[in-house]
């Protein structure tokens, strides 16, 4: 049997500290807003203790959210729920003369219930289903699980007062830090990520401290056959807190542990150990907005030392007065891979558990090994609409090291190519906000193969078109 790594196990020694320290204090329930709030990307974030207060702001549908289940309503039950559908097409998939197109419709739908007691304790449950009709040779690996849980936690909260409070959460869950370049739910794909295990969260003085430790889920395709992965373990401390020596600053500091007895590489198979140190110093001032982060991974794979890092940023200038707002921006990334496969060591940097449409809904490469420039021109032609067009340029950090796909999977190898371009890629979108309910958004993409491509297999330009409708409740 596999276990957690004795670091995955101090984590959770954490959080049963927390609870006993935050259990003295009192709970209390969060301010009345001035008008509904928006629906959170992670849904059991939500908060609807305020409807409590029969002169809260509602929304149309806003009855279902607060379902008294006492004679005070301190116990009520609030349910909710995601539907989304969307069409794509490929021309030329992975590169390939065969199949020349492929196209599919994938469906998702996910309905939640969520239990609040007292101010004290809360009980959240979410099923999910993701069906995929249509794709060429079947449904990918995160396209379709017909029917599972998603979510399945209690949650503890000892000690709550304005902006403060302490959290205790145990069972399948979702995790998303920062900006979702390490730790996110998987958004873009059918089939959302979820974990394992324990986490905490304590917010004191401007600090949000978070310490966790969980085994990813493993995504399967029938009812009720998800389950934790044995073969990895997660662990780590996250932190954010402003930062006043830059104007509207603010930094997160962490250390993320990950575990695999099956991690394969370029260089082969084996078991990984790797600790990743980061920091990320984001904010706006002004005009501009930036997004800075920097890690450096240390560890072991295969019995041999194992040293990797990368630098990321994202940087944008908003002017305001001039038809349609325009913001411009430019994104630059590096991320290191390995310098000799037939070494025993490892440079391929880990990502661990990123967006899955990190390089655009396209989704050819992942962030392992590449360098890539990324400028950005955004346009708001009204406040629900937003229209983009981007440009990305991919070169490989080091040409002994192959190219890797948004899971982790080795897609080509190195081949013997010297050449560091992999190719360039040109994105538009739009994304519409209906109401409050209602989401469309359209994606078109054109990757141009490059030299590296060219010189190791299958290099035919991929095409790729996608339409969504969303309804969020």
């Amino acid at each position: 049997m596999h276990r957690l790594p004795h670091r995955g196990w101090t984590v959770l020694a954490l959080l049963v500290v927390g609870l006993l320290v935050g259990g003295r204090a009192r709970a209390q329930a969060p301010r009345k807003p001035s008008s509904p709030p928006p629906f959170e990307v992670l849904r059991a974030e939500e908060d609807y203790r305020y409807l409590r207060d029969p002169d809260a702001p509602r929304a149309p549908l806003d009855g279902m959210k607060y379902l008294p289940l006492n004679e005070k309503g301190s116990v009520f039950l609030s349910l909710g729920g995601d539907l989304r559908q969307r069409v794509e097409y490929y021309r030329h998939p992975d590169w390939a003369e065969a199949p020349a197109a492929d196209g599919a419709w994938l469906q998702r739908y996910m309905l939640h219930g969520d239990v609040w007691l007292w101010n004290l304790a809360r009980a959240f449950f979410q099923l999910k289903s993701g069906w995929t009709h249509g794709r060429e040779g079947g449904p990918g690996p995160t396209d379709e699980d017909r029917l599972d849980v998603h979510q399945a936690f209690v949650e503890a909260r000892p000690w709550e007062r304005a902006d403060e409070g302490l959290q205790v959460r145990l069972g399948r869950q979702e995790l998303q830090f920062g900006s979702a370049r390490l730790v996110s739910v998987r958004e873009g794909p059918n089939v959302r990520r979820t974990f394992d295990g324990a986490r905490t969260r304590l917010r004191l003085h401007q600090w949000d401290l978070s310490a966790f430790a969980v085994r990813p889920v493993a995504t399967e395709p029938g009812v009720f056959d998800d389950g934790p992965l044995r073969t990895q373990g997660f662990w780590g401390l996250y932190a954010e807190h402003p930062l006043p020596v830059l104007p509207g600053g603010n930094v997160d500091l962490y250390y993320l542990g990950f575990s695999n007895s099956q991690a394969r590489y370029a260089q082969g198979e084996g078991r990984e150990q790797r600790h990743s140190f980061g920091t990320r110093w984001w904010g706006t001032s002004g005009r501009w907005d930036y997004n800075l982060e920097a890690v450096l991974q240390v560890g072991r794979f295969s019995g041999a030392p194992l040293l990797a890092w990368t630098v990321a940023s994202d940087t944008g200038f908003t002017l305001e007065r001039l038809p349609l707002s325009p913001r411009l921006g430019v994104m630059a990334d590096i991320a290191s891979g390995d310098p000799d496969a037939e070494a025993p060591s490892l440079g391929t940097f880990n990502p661990l558990f990123p967006r899955g449409s990190y390089f655009g809904e396209i989704a050819l490469l992942g962030p392992y090994n590449f360098i890539d420039l990324h400028p950005v021109l955004r346009l708001h032609p009204s406040r629900s609409l937003v229209l983009s067009a981007e440009w990305t340029g991919f070169w490989r950090q080091r040409v002994e090291d192959g190219i890797y796909g948004p899971s982790g999977a080795l897609v080509r190898p190195p081949g013997g190519s010297s050449s560091r371009w992999v190719g360039h890629q040109v994105n538009f979108t739009a994304n519409w906000q209906l109401g409050r309910y209602t989401h469309v958004y359209a994606t078109a993409s054109r990757f141009f193969a490059g030299t590296f491509l060219q010189q190791t297999g299958s290099s035919r330009d991929v095409i790729f078109l996608q339409a969504e409708v969303s309804l969020r409740f």
